[in-house]
């Protein structure tokens, strides 16, 4: 899962934010030398990746890219993953979407200055260019897309993996609606983030 469903699954403070984030920046980290909200916030990232990884819907949704790009369908789906949360936020929360977002980015903005650096220097790129505001369109979604295939440090062909999403956007998104229900009802049952401190 990218960015803002990590965050769609964590829960209202700046604590559960920074650690549902964490995820993708721990390499190195002491985890021991985090509080516990934030540790229980990496947890829970943890475990949406993992059945995130593992649910059926996921995997088809992986096999419908091209050979050529299959490689980074795991990223694609991330990032597409923002989009189609956005497009169907009525479905999933009564709270408008733009609220959502700019309380997110007041809610990273507690924590910058103990983050990893390189997780600061992204959360500084997300909040002051407005990620989130340009995953609401497919077109801002698959430029974001073809920006990540610029920083991959080796000669890929995962630019233009917005035409294949394109070409597949309807099964997508059918997919994206089975699997999301799924992955909000295991978060809730495993209620990682709501267990007091032993």
């Amino acid at each position: 899962m990218n960015y803002l469903a990590h965050l769609y699954l964590a829960q209202n403070n700046a604590d559960s934010y920074f650690g549902n984030l964490l995820g993708d920046f721990q390499k190195g980290l002491d985890v021991n030398s985090l509080n516990f909200s934030v540790r229980n916030g990496l947890a829970n990232h943890i475990l949406v990746d993992k059945f995130t990884d593992g649910h059926d819907a996921v995997r088809y949704s992986k096999s419908l890219f091209s050979v050529k790009r299959r490689r980074f369908s795991g990223v694609a789906l991330d990032v597409l993953y923002d989009h189609l949360l956005i497009i169907n936020w009525h479905k999933f929360s009564q709270e408008k979407f733009e609220s959502f977002k700019n309380r997110s980015y007041y809610l990273l903005q507690q924590n910058l200055t103990q983050m990893p650096l390189k997780m600061r220097s992204v959360m500084n790129n997300v909040i002051t260019n407005d990620w989130f505001a340009h995953y609401q369109s497919l077109q801002g979604t698959t430029q974001a897309l073809d920006n990540i295939s610029k920083r991959i440090r080796f000669e890929n062909q995962f630019a233009g993996v917005g035409e294949e999403i394109e070409t597949n956007l309807d099964e997508l998104e059918t997919l994206f609606l089975i699997f999301f229900p799924e992955l909000l009802e295991h978060v809730s049952r495993s209620a990682l983030e709501v267990r007091a401190p032993n």
